[in-house]
């Protein structure tokens, strides 16, 4: 048995099917269709330098791997690589070359840090041991059976706060922009964010074959949006919450809570059966809008971080 490693062709079905079976069987919590991996492929900035990788053993895909530059940071040299192995095709080194590949590649292209998600299992704990790499920090995965959990009642916005779409902003979405530039840059983590690429930003995450506009909630004040819940869907049964957030002006509002819980309820009723979402495991205030929606945790991953040279 031989194991290879190629960059992913997002113009052959076959592979975008085989690449997202493994993530889905590795990682079941986050959603990707053909046309978002495509996407990301095709469309990815070129600052990011990024690269989708797949293992292949005698010609079936059993290992993938997505590396890049966090082009988006005010810090330059850090990389971000992910790595996920078919859990039945384990063993084989797969994930062995898919790591050295992607590192390499990082390395070639100035990274001095480098930044992995883990799943918290000892052996995957090991295995980043292994290899150099040392945690920073932690984030759930939580599940809400949205077929036969009840909801928490609709909610009506508090005075002077309308709830409006994503979808009332396509004419010109830059509101939205702000809004997201501002939540990211706030947002919890080892790596800033500063959003400043609007044009960058459209293709990214505007036209994300994955983002739901009518099922995105904004709350708007005055016609400017202050708190949004993005939706992204599969198109079939699995909605995630790509991000939920709040102007600093307007938080401590339950402005999340309702803009959440309104886009799960309009997710229901288009037939969606399973909600997924994610949380800082030390971010207190979102675990606690995610339990009074009926969210579980059903796993954690455990961000690890290598120094370089």
């Amino acid at each position: 048995m031989t194991v290879i490693v190629r960059d992913l062709r997002p113009d052959v079905p076959a592979d975008l099917k085989a690449y997202i079976r493994v993530r889905d069987l590795a990682l079941p919590y986050v959603i990707s269709t053909p046309e978002s991996v495509a996407r990301e492929v095709t469309h990815a900035h070129p600052d990011a330098r990024s690269r989708r990788l797949v293992a292949e053993e005698d010609g079936e895909i059993i290992g993938t791997a997505q590396a890049g530059l966090a082009h988006e940071s005010p810090r330059p040299g850090q990389g971000l690589l992910n790595v996920y192995v078919d859990p039945a095709r384990t063993g084989r080194g797969a994930g062995t070359l898919l790591v050295r590949t992607a590192e390499e590649h990082l390395a070639a292209q100035g990274a001095t840090h480098l930044f992995s998600w883990v799943l918290d299992e000892p052996g995957n704990r090991a295995y980043a041991k292994r290899h150099g790499y040392r945690p920073s920090r932690s984030a759930h995965f939580l599940v809400l059976d949205l077929a036969n959990t009840a909801l928490p009642p609709l909610q009506d916005p508090p005075p002077g706060v309308e709830l409006r779409t994503a979808a009332d902003f396509a004419d010109d979405p830059r509101p939205l922009f702000a809004l997201d530039a501002e939540v990211s840059s706030d947002e919890p983590g080892d790596v800033d964010a500063e959003l400043t690429d609007y044009e960058a930003w459209v293709e990214q995450t505007w036209r994300n074959p994955l983002l739901d506009l009518e099922l995105t909630s904004i709350a708007v004040v005055d016609g400017r949006p202050v708190a949004f819940s993005a939706a992204h869907t599969d198109g079939a049964t699995r909605y995630g919450t790509g991000m939920t957030g709040t102007a600093r002006a307007f938080r401590a509002r339950g402005l999340a809570k309702l803009t959440k819980n309104h886009s799960l309820h309009r997710a229901r009723a288009a037939g969606y059966t399973v909600a997924l979402t994610g949380n800082d495991t030390d971010n207190g205030p979102m675990l606690d809008v995610n339990r009074w929606l009926g969210y579980e945790i059903r796993a954690t991953e455990v961000r690890h971080v290598r120094e370089l040279g």
